[in-house]
């Protein structure tokens, strides 16, 4: 829950400052994203790494959709970021006079950014989301309520609950080995790997024509990357190598002979579109002629278009950071020197 506290001040509307009128809407999912961040800032003890924030704010968009099973209102900054939110999660109970639906609900979070605080923002979002859980018959709604917002809960209609306490029973958590001369805890591998960063890997092919002008196909599926090297994402299993091989083979029915010619290696951070990181290697699959170009077989469920230009001609048909890594790859195949490229980034252009 949000530590945001009710206003200590003289009384002028309820705290909020004169002339102000803060108003929630319902949120959506496009609000999944900042809901989590505000989370993660001004709740939790401690704010999650970004690859939970961005995989956190998928599971809440989802969630957040008609048939999901969250519920939220927010209150927008003028900036176009969230200056507060409230969501309740829904869950399923057995129907009885308190629960006539089966459904009831637990108001999972309340946060204000802040720069946004004792302006009645928090009231008006906690209001809104219970607005609409009444609406939908939703009861009872429960609550956490530090001392520091029991104020607001209270004023929303929230009363002390007569469950002497509350019990948890934790995942049962592993133990790691302790270094007796350094004192260092060393965790089990299988709970080690749960922290570290997760990536996608991939392996594309550059081919170019005699004239050393790109190959690339277009995609089907990917507004992001409409124009694309050979290639895609490894199997669980294969190394990087193989990943090419069979994604050619499958992508445009030619067959590569090695040996592997190393020509970039690629890292991108997560993004709004893809809540991983992304690592891959880049080979050189040599010049194709005017034969071995007709007789590419495309696979119509990924790629639609073969197409053969100058490197300054692909510009305007990719985006910038798409073209700055075939630019970075054309320059390896031309110098010999492998290139490191590592603004691949999901984010958006």
């Amino acid at each position: 829950m949000s530590s945001e506290a009710l206003p200590v001040r003289p009384r002028h509307l309820g705290g909020a400052h004169p002339g102000t009128a803060p108003v929630a809407r319902l949120a959506t999912p496009a609000d999944a994203e900042g809901i989590v961040r505000l989370r993660s800032s001004f709740v939790l003890a401690e704010p999650l790494p970004e690859e939970w924030v961005v995989r956190s704010g998928a599971a809440l968009a989802a969630r957040l959709a008609p048939d999901g099973d969250a519920r939220a209102s927010v209150v927008d900054a003028p900036d176009g970021t969230l200056a507060s939110c409230a969501l309740a999660l829904l869950h399923p109970v057995l129907p009885e006079p308190a629960s006539p639906a089966g459904r009831a609900a637990r108001v999972h979070t309340v946060a204000t950014h802040p720069s946004w605080r004792r302006r009645g923002h928090a009231r008006s979002a906690l209001t809104t989301l219970l607005g609409r859980l009444r609406a939908e018959g939703v009861a009872p709604v429960e609550a956490d309520t530090p001392s520091a917002v029991g104020a607001l809960f209270r004023a929303s209609g929230f009363c002390g609950s007569l469950a002497p306490m509350r019990m948890t029973w934790p995942e049962p958590v592993a133990r790691g080995r302790v270094d007796e001369r350094t004192g260092h805890v060393w965790l089990p591998p299988e709970q080690y790997a749960e922290t570290v960063m997760k990536a996608t890997g991939f392996a594309c092919v550059l081919f170019t024509d005699l004239h050393d002008r790109p190959v690339q196909l277009h995609g089907v599926y990917s507004a992001t990357h409409p124009w694309q090297l050979v290639g895609g994402t490894m199997d669980p299993g294969e190394r990087p190598w193989e990943t090419a091989v069979r994604e050619c083979r499958e992508e445009t029915g030619i067959e590569l002979a090695g040996p592997p010619r190393l020509l970039a290696t690629v890292y991108g951070l997560p993004g709004a579109e893809w809540p991983y990181s992304t690592m891959g290697l880049v080979f050189d699959g040599g010049r194709l002629d005017e034969a071995r170009l007709r007789d590419i077989v495309l696979d119509p469920r990924e790629h639609d278009e073969v197409r053969v230009l100058p490197l300054p001609e692909w510009r305007p048909l990719m985006p910038p950071r798409d073209f700055a890594r075939l630019g970075a790859v054309m320059e390896a195949r031309r110098t010999g020197v492998a290139a490191y490229f590592d603004t691949w980034d999901w984010g958006t252009e």
